[in-house]
């Protein structure tokens, strides 16, 4: 019987990035790109964060294999916000702005998801966010 108290097993994160591939710089400053540009979408109004991820998978999904899978997963993580953007307007409109503050929700998401999977795959590892609905697969 497992102690409900200790930490979780390690996910194994399953991507099409081949166990032999090492992922140069340019592949990483590619993915980096990926993940950052949601929160260039927030600049432009919150709703053209997947632009970003959707152009480099179209343009990398047969060079780059660490290149696709983080588009893919960036792309992902965007069409997540977006439904989740939505529901947050539509429970600020039906409480009557009362909830307004949790419209902010997605753009806290946003950032602090989008750092830190830039971050990880900067260092040349496959990032996976960890609430996503993976419609890209």
């Amino acid at each position: 019987m497992s102690n409900p108290f200790s930490p979780p097993e390690p996910q194994q994160i399953d991507n099409d990035v081949p166990d032999h591939y090492s992922p140069n710089q340019d592949d990483r400053n590619l993915a980096l790109i990926a993940h950052l540009s949601g929160c260039v979408g927030i600049v432009l109004g919150g709703l053209v964060g997947f632009v970003g991820p959707l152009i480099l998978y179209l343009m990398y999904k047969d060079k780059s294999p660490f290149v696709e899978s983080q588009a893919k997963e960036a792309l992902n993580f965007q069409i997540t916000l977006l439904i989740l953007g939505a529901i947050c307007v539509a429970i600020t409109l039906l409480s009557c702005g009362t909830l307004f503050p949790i419209v902010f929700a997605p753009l806290i998401l946003q950032i602090v998801f989008g750092v830190i999977a830039a971050l990880s795959v900067r260092d040349g590892n496959a990032y996976e966010y960890p609430y996503n609905i993976r419609l890209f697969q």
